[in-house]
């Protein structure tokens, strides 16, 4: 007799050795129990997680001659047959070899007949996504109303490349890859029935290999079995597979999380001289960072992570050694390295230095620690005055009447205080803004914030015009030649508002005149707009240097090598 893989040979024959599918066989199951079949199913997932084995246990159940039942004897003529792959009422196509439509057509013929003998004719359809669109479209009436004697089941592992029309005409079951833990423990039994030595770390690894896939796990067991015998050790299924030692791994790791740049290159050296591959190498050691990740986060990483034997132990242990901030650095940075490899012309170059360049990485900081450092700093500095430097005012100038200050002398201090920025001469000193005659009012800042009271606009536009003479019942205002102020200054209407307010204001007839000027011949007195700024110039200039010559700022400077980009004033009364 020809010999059976194990892939076959141990093929889930009824719904409870689907393993890792549990949520698809209980609710086939239920299905059946209840009698509420749907007459189309849609089986999708990665390969080799029992979506064909599935397909066939489900035929079972429903044309078993013992009855419809969700335990299909298994020994009955149908249960054999269909078993066997070689029902008559149960059609197995595979849809890559038949995707045309005229494939399509002659199924639609053939499910007009009735079953040979069975309750129901039933069409398995492997990788359904293959058929041309031609063919889902010749699908789709029969699928939508099928004769009550058939059922459609569909398998693929693409399924969004089935037409929408198709899916929403079928019950769609995802089957799920299967844990490690759970196809190392279907080894396991498969092991001892087949009466084979093979330790636990040996099946893990082979599990590891199946990636989620039980029957890519059984043929590599027949693999391993073909090259060691029934006495399999744990070398030869490493060598066999092409795997990393574990124990190669662990040294790795170990000489990243110690800072042990020579350890880690000879880990590299190692992988090198044993040939194995670079890309399955830095894969391995990715996994191994991503579990102490994971094992720093959850409670259960068990749940999360596909281990087996001590290796859980073991992750568990070497993530103590290692705060999350560096593991997470060291898992971008081996990300960066395996696509790295890729394209390099020198991957074991690209590797060795990689491994350097973790073993060397300075720890990270606590960033809790640090930022409550800043608060302590940041309260220092709200706590402590800003010191302040003593400076001269400016003595007012002799007025004609000495027991009355006049408004404009104080509002336009000498030009020599202002201080602008990036100079350090003081600019070129402008003519004295005239004095107003003494009034129990403001002067022309007074006039000029009346108006912006009752016309904003107006007042706006007096901002900007630079005193010639108040002397009421004259008041001069200088412009820049060809402005747009000066021309609406100049209009009737805005004139004669201006000297309306202006005799309001001063109490006595006042005659406004508009003067045009050149700015860069004449010498003239600054407007308030200039004066305003100038002096908030100054401001700003004593604020920073005040600023800087704080001890406690010099100590934030020092600590962390910072530069000051911004000083900003929150004490409002600073003058």
């Amino acid at each position: 007799m020809a010999y059976l893989v194990l892939a076959r040979k141990w093929r889930p024959q009824i719904f409870t050795d689907l393993i890792g599918q549990e949520h698809v066989s209980q609710t086939l199951a239920n299905a059946i129990r209840s009698g509420r079949i749907h007459h189309a199913f849609l089986f999708t997932g990665a390969r080799g997680v029992g979506k064909t084995s599935a397909a066939r246990i489900l035929a079972k159940a429903l044309n078993c001659e013992e009855g419809l039942s969700d335990q299909p004897c298994g020994t009955c003529s149908s249960c054999t047959e269909i078993t066997a792959g070689q029902g008559l009422d149960v059609l197995e196509i595979d849809g890559a070899s038949n995707t045309g439509v005229d494939d399509i057509r002659e199924l639609r013929e053939n499910i007009r007949y009735l079953p040979s003998r069975s309750r129901f004719k039933i069409f398995i359809i492997d990788e359904v996504h293959m058929l041309s669109t031609n063919a889902f479209n010749a699908l789709l009436k029969t699928l939508e109303e099928p004769p009550e004697h058939a059922k459609f089941i569909f398998a693929t592992t693409e399924p969004h490349k089935i037409p929408i029309t198709i899916l929403s005409r079928c019950q769609r079951f995802d089957f799920r890859k299967i844990p490690l833990t759970r196809v190392a423990d279907r080894l396991r039994e498969i092991s001892d029935a087949e009466n084979l030595t093979i330790s636990d770390r040996s099946l893990g690894l082979i599990a590891r290999q199946g990636e989620g896939s039980m029957r890519d796990a059984l043929s590599t067991l027949d693999q391993v079995i073909a090259f060691s015998g029934d006495e399999v050790e744990d070398d030869a299924v490493q060598t066999l597979l092409g795997m990393v030692d574990r124990r190669l791994l662990l040294d790795t790791v170990e000489a990243v999380l110690q800072r042990d740049s020579r350890r880690a290159l000879d880990s590299v050296h190692r992988v090198d001289q044993l040939g194995l591959a670079l890309r399955q190498f830095t894969k391995d050691l990715l996994e191994m960072f991503r579990g102490m990740v994971i094992c720093k986060v959850v409670e259960d990483p068990a749940e999360m992570l596909d281990l087996v034997g001590d290796e859980l132990k073991e992750l568990k242990t070497l993530s103590e050694e290692a705060s999350l901030e560096d593991l997470q650095r060291i898992v971008t940075l081996l990300m960066k390295t395996q696509s790295e490899l890729v394209h390099s012309s020198f991957p074991l170059l690209t590797l060795e230095m990689s491994l350097v360049r973790l073993a060397t990485l300075a720890p990270s900081q606590d960033l809790g620690k640090l930022i409550s450092h800043i608060e302590r700093l940041e309260k220092r500095l709200d706590a402590a005055p800003l010191p302040t430097t003593k400076r001269t005012s400016p003595q007012p100038k002799a007025q004609s009447a000495p027991q009355r200050p006049t408004p404009e002398a104080h509002q336009h201090p000498a030009p020599e205080e202002h201080q602008y920025p990036g100079t350090e001469a003081p600019p070129p000193k402008k003519a004295e803004a005239p004095v107003a005659v003494a009034t129990d009012n403001k002067g022309w800042q007074g006039l000029v914030e009346q108006v912006k009271q009752s016309r904003p606009m107006l007042g706006s536009v007096l901002e900007h015009g630079r005193l010639l003479k108040l002397e009421p019942p004259v008041l001069e205002v200088g412009y820049a030649k060809e402005s747009f102020m000066i021309s609406q200054l100049q209009e009737k209407e805005i004139s004669q508002d201006l000297e309306t307010l202006a005799t309001d204001y001063f109490g006595q007839p006042v005659k406004l005149r508009v003067i045009p000027i050149d700015l860069k011949q004449q010498d003239t007195p600054p407007s308030l707009v200039e004066d305003r700024k100038a002096k908030e110039t100054d401001r700003m200039r004593r604020l920073r240097e005040d600023a800087m010559e704080h001890p406690d700022l010099k100590s934030v400077q020092d600590i962390f090598d910072g530069t000051i980009k911004k000083v900003i004033p929150i004490d409002k009364g600073f003058v």
